[in-house]
C-alpha cells in the first residue's frame, strides 16, 4: 500500500468514526464541535442532519466556518449553560482515555468546550491509540512574553522544546511543542504545567478526559467506554 492508498484508507476510518458519533447526540440539543481532520468528517455528517442538530458551539475558527457552510448556527458558549455532547478528535489516546490534543493549535478552546459538556466523545483512527502518551509532541500554548521562561521549564522535564514555526493560535498566542516525553502520569503533568505563569493551557486532556472513545480500526469502529444512550 503506497502513501496515497494509506491516506485514503485512513480517511475512510476517520469518516466511519465521525459517522458513528452521531449516535451519541440528542436531537434539539446544542452540539459541541472540536477541530481537525476527523472532526471535518463529523461536521459533514452533522450537516446532513442539521434539521435535528441546528446549533453548535465550536472550538476553532476553522470549524466555525465549516459549520456555517453546513447550515448550522454557531453559538457563543456564553449564550448557553451546558453542552450535551462534545465530539472531537485527538493526536494520541492512552488506554485510560487521557489525550494529547493541540496538533491543530486549538487546544485551549477545545479544553473549554470539553469542560462545558456533559459527555465527551473522542473520535480517532487506530493509529492514535498508544500505550503511553508522548510520542506525539505535547503542545503548550503560551503568553508571548513567557515563551523562553516556559520553554526552559519544559526542557527541565526532559523534553526537547521547539516553538511552532510561524503559528499563532486563534487566541493570539504561540505554541511550544515538546517532544521526547513519556507521560506515565498525565493528570500530574497537566496540573504541573498549567500552574506555571505564562501558560495558557497544555494539550493534555487528563483531568477532563472523554467518557467514550470511538476507535476506527480495519475491522470497524470499536466503542470504548460508555455506549450511546
Amino acid at each position: 500500500m503506497d502513501a496515497a492508498e494509506r491516506k485514503a484508507r485512513q480517511d475512510e476510518l476517520k469518516k466511519a468514526a465521525a459517522e458513528k458519533a452521531l449516535e451519541w447526540l440528542t436531537p434539539g440539543q446544542v452540539v459541541g464541535v472540536g477541530s481537525g481532520s476527523t472532526v471535518g468528517f463529523f461536521i459533514e455528517a452533522l450537516g446532513r442532519h442539521r434539521q435535528d442538530f441546528p446549533q453548535a458551539v465550536s472550538s476553532s475558527l476553522r470549524s466555525t466556518e465549516l459549520l456555517r457552510e453546513a447550515g448550522i448556527e454557531v453559538l457563543d458558549l456564553n449564550q448557553i449553560d451546558e453542552i450535551g455532547c462534545y465530539v472531537d478528535g485527538a493526536d494520541e489516546v492512552d488506554p485510560g482515555f487521557a489525550l494529547i490534543k493541540g496538533g491543530g493549535g486549538a487546544l485551549t478552546r477545545e479544553k473549554i468546550v470539553a469542560q462545558a459538556s456533559r459527555h465527551f466523545v473522542c473520535i480517532v483512527d487506530e493509529t492514535k491509540y498508544v500505550p503511553v502518551l508522548g510520542q506525539f509532541p505535547l503542545p503548550v500554548e503560551v503568553v508571548p512574553m513567557a515563551l523562553h521562561l516556559v520553554g526552559r521549564q519544559l526542557e527541565a522535564l526532559g523534553g526537547t522544546v521547539r516553538e511552532r514555526n510561524g503559528y499563532i493560535t486563534d487566541n493570539g498566542n504561540p505554541i511550544l511543542d515538546v517532544s521526547g516525553l513519556q507521560i506515565h502520569d498525565p493528570v500530574a503533568l497537566e496540573e504541573t504545567i498549567n500552574q506555571w505563569p505564562g501558560v495558557v493551557t497544555v494539550g493534555l486532556f487528563a483531568r477532563r478526559r472523554p467518557e467514550t472513545v470511538l476507535l476506527a480500526t480495519m475491522d470497524g469502529v470499536q466503542v470504548l467506554g460508555q455506549p450511546a444512550a
